[in-house]
């Protein structure tokens, strides 16, 4: 028929214009590798990735020109930078191409977890002054100086914690508004926290202790002792017992991990909880991270026909929120768990580690 053979046409002209497209966008995405510094300004060391691959192939300490602030911003003197889970697959590309540059990466710096020192202040910035303590969130933090809007996601520092932990503290942006927002976890609720001891999990059982939750953190042998010191009232060893066949029901399940099915873990929610689908399972982006996705996406259309719900959110990286963070840490309620650290020359290391997918706590680098 005349229409099917229209159809026909349509469909492929249309595979033809997203094929050129294609090839366009991915032989013309470039970075600035390879741009010299303009003479008389000022350098600064930084960590670059210039092509798509390993750590230890990739990553490069070099000399850089030194940002300045325009009217809206704030120099930083960057000390610390923690990682991200996604981080370490921002370096190897794969479906992060589609994100982060086709055929190279866009942005040359990795890292966007800081805190540090203000150097100097554009002439508009009254919020901070020189000398000023602060973290937050910036793309291309691992290098001694960035500049950051006044108006961005940048905060005082709380004076209880050193540069490190307070490096670390954005991560805890996926907790809080998990836990705060998608389902107002309050006082006497059963919290079941999957993957307790990563980095979001070890806030994730800290910022519902402070909502009042009664909580459980589901670890490996190793790691819980440091999961009981983050105040957990009860710990399960997954190695040698399986939360999904326990007689305890929850009234909501934080899954950092997405390992179990979807019938396992509606089995021990309360009639009506709520399972929030936090996280892919580890660090880095392996195949068991799109498997672990698309059970979560999964579980959430399931969900639309039960009483139990499996909720996925997105994180919102925002000023306010991390001053919520930093009030928190200020009044102890919170601790980062900061558990190793590398100077800026041994950063292909950290990210090594990183990938590994079992990296306890955080992750920070110290640039002197």
């Amino acid at each position: 028929m005349k229409w099917k053979r229209t159809l026909k046409w349509s469909a492929l002209g249309i595979l033809l214009i997203l094929f050129a497209w294609f090839e366009v966008a991915y032989w013309t995405s470039s970075n600035d590798c390879g741009r010299s510094i303009p003479a008389g300004s000022e350098r600064m060391k930084a960590i670059r990735y210039c092509e798509y691959g390993p750590p230890d192939d990739g990553l490069r300490l070099e000399q850089v020109e030194k940002p300045v602030p325009n009217n809206n911003q704030i120099l930083v003197r960057v000390r610390a930078v923690s990682l991200r889970f996604f981080d370490g697959g921002m370096l190897e590309g794969g479906i992060g191409r589609l994100i982060f540059g086709l055929r190279k990466p866009k942005n040359t710096c990795p890292g966007s977890d800081f805190s540090g020192t203000v150097e100097a202040v554009g002439r508009n910035v009254t919020e901070f002054k020189p000398g000023d303590e602060v973290f937050g969130v910036r793309a291309g933090a691992l290098a001694e100086y960035i500049c950051v809007r006044q108006a961005g996601a940048v905060v005082s520092k709380p004076t209880n914690v050193t540069f490190e932990q307070a490096a670390s503290l954005p991560t805890a942006l996926v907790a809080l508004q998990g836990l705060r927002d998608t389902v107002h976890v309050k006082a006497g609720q059963k919290v079941l926290i999957n993957g307790a001891s990563g980095g979001v999990g070890t806030f994730a059982v800290q910022i519902a202790k402070a909502f009042g939750a009664e909580v459980t953190g589901v670890c490996s042998t190793h790691n819980v002792d440091l999961v009981k010191s983050l105040g957990a009232d009860h710990v399960i060893d997954y190695t040698k017992e399986d939360f999904t066949k326990g007689d305890e029901r929850y009234d909501v399940i934080y899954d950092l991990v997405n390992n179990r099915s979807f019938a396992e873990r509606r089995r021990v929610l309360q009639p009506g909880g709520i399972c929030i689908l936090a996280g892919v399972g580890g660090s880095g982006m392996r195949k068991e991270t799109f498997f672990n996705l698309a059970g979560s996406l999964t579980a959430a259309l399931r969900s639309k026909f039960s009483k139990e719900k499996f909720v996925m959110f997105g994180v919102d990286i925002n000023k306010k929120d991390l001053g919520v963070l930093r009030d928190l840490t200020g009044s102890g309620k919170i601790v980062p768990a900061l558990t190793k650290t590398y100077p800026l020359t041994e950063t292909a290391a950290a990210y090594t580690y990183l990938e590994t997918g079992h990296a306890s706590g955080k992750i920070a680098i110290t640039i002197e």
